[in-house]
């Protein structure tokens, strides 16, 4: 049957391929050099550490393209150079353990599920054993930073395009002032940052925020927790969002995620107000097909339209100064290594007088009945003693009495 259709298309046939063969090799010619002059763009950025044009590469369509360019570019993003300056990150096995390091090896035990695929069990191996030391060497060296489970998905990313020994400076930078705030001793910092979301949304599209209600932001916790790192199961997709994710400040990947809402408006008012664990559950699933490119681009407009300092319901005020978001606001900062230990453990003070607060004020609230009647006797008995030095406690006793019995009568 094929062959008789074929002449009997003929002429039609051959006018085809030649019409669309040369139209096609054309576009793809135009596709190759245009990806070609790209590559030794980025090369040019990298060899002459053009930051701001690795930036406009990074965050353009195709990110930074390849591994070799990221191996070159992601050490200039993250300034592992000048991080050397600071630290030698040699790793020495005299350093205590990190209180963490038996969760940190059951999650390499869990860890390149998804990428590198079709990998031989002895090079998985190698990598688990390459991951496990990085995380240690990093925990160690820093022992206030505190694990959390999904750190290894940031790290594995980082050592499968930059190796092993490039990598340790690079997982070090990262945790120091990208991600700090998650590796503090509580997630209480990682939930303020989740509230950016609703209030990226109220700015933008206030119908889609009243949809999705009183929903608490939590749904965006693993995904901004671990750059993504988590969710998403392509190599190639993960490789090229972290060229964004390394180029921009630390807030932008909230706006990514507030941009991936955004972008399911249809799919979200589709879902019932009344259904709010129907809406929690689509919410905390990425877009399926990923966009990355579109995401990626409006998330850069939104954080342009915007920034974090306009939006409304207080979310950025309740952002610590000493937090990653605000202290990494300007990108020509030089801060060292010494200042990000400050930094940290200035918020984790913050943290321990906030939990003091709270805890104050619940005991407070519950033994409120018994200590007002405490209050009352301190209070009635410091009288006491002022009016007899004074000589009043004759005409006056009656009036106090009624005063006690009136306060008696408000607790």
């Amino acid at each position: 049957m094929a062959e008789p259709e074929k002449q009997a298309n003929g002429d039609l046939g051959e006018t085809e391929e030649k019409t669309e063969d040369p139209i096609l090799s054309v576009r793809e010619k135009e596709i190759l050099e245009a990806r070609a002059k790209k590559v030794g763009a980025i090369r040019q950025a990298c060899a002459s550490h053009d930051v701001e044009a690795l930036i406009r590469y990074a965050t353009s369509e195709g990110g930074l393209l390849e591994d070799e360019l990221r191996q070159i570019g992601w050490p200039i993003l993250l300034r592992c150079d000048e991080f050397h300056h600071d630290l030698d990150p040699a790793y020495s096995p005299e350093l205590p353990r990190h209180a963490e390091e038996d969760q940190v090896e059951l999650d390499v035990n869990r860890s390149f599920v998804y990428y590198p695929k079709n990998a031989p069990v002895e090079e998985l191996q190698t990598k688990k054993k390459e991951l496990s030391n990085l995380i240690t060497k990093v925990l160690r060296e820093f022992p206030m930073l505190c694990y959390f489970q999904g750190y290894h998905d940031i790290v594995q990313v980082l050592l499968l395009v930059l190796g092993e020994k490039k990598a340790l400076p690079a997982v070090a930078q990262i945790s120091l002032f990208r991600i700090r705030d998650y590796m503090l001793p509580s997630l209480s910092p990682a939930v303020k940052h989740l509230h950016l979301i609703p209030a990226i949304i109220e700015t933008t599209d206030p119908e889609l925020r009243h949809h999705l209600g009183n929903i608490q932001p939590f749904f965006a916790l693993a995904a901004t927790l671990t750059l993504y790192a988590h969710d998403i199961q392509e190599y190639s997709n993960i490789a090229r969002l972290f060229d964004f994710l390394l180029a921009r400040e630390p807030v932008v990947a909230i706006y990514l995620f507030a941009a991936m809402i955004l972008s399911r408006k249809k799919e979200l008012l589709e879902i019932p107000e009344d259904e709010p664990e129907m809406l929690h559950f689509t919410l905390s699933k990425l877009p399926n097909p990923l966009d990355l490119d579109g995401h990626i681009l409006r998330a850069t407009q939104l954080f342009e339209d915007h920034p974090p300092e306009s939006l409304p319901l207080g979310a950025w005020k309740n952002i610590p100064w000493c937090s990653v978001l605000k202290t990494s606001r300007d990108r020509y900062s030089n801060f060292t290594v010494k200042d990000a230990v400050y930094l940290f453990n200035k918020q984790s003070q913050q943290i321990r007088n906030e939990e003091r607060k709270q805890q104050a004020l619940s005991f407070l609230w519950k033994h409120r009945r018994p200590l007002g009647s405490i209050a009352l006797a301190i209070m009635v008995g410091a009288a006491s003693i002022y009016i007899r030095k004074k000589g009043l406690d004759t005409s006056i006793w009656s009036y106090i009495g009624r005063i006690q019995k009136t306060l008696h009568s408000w607790i």
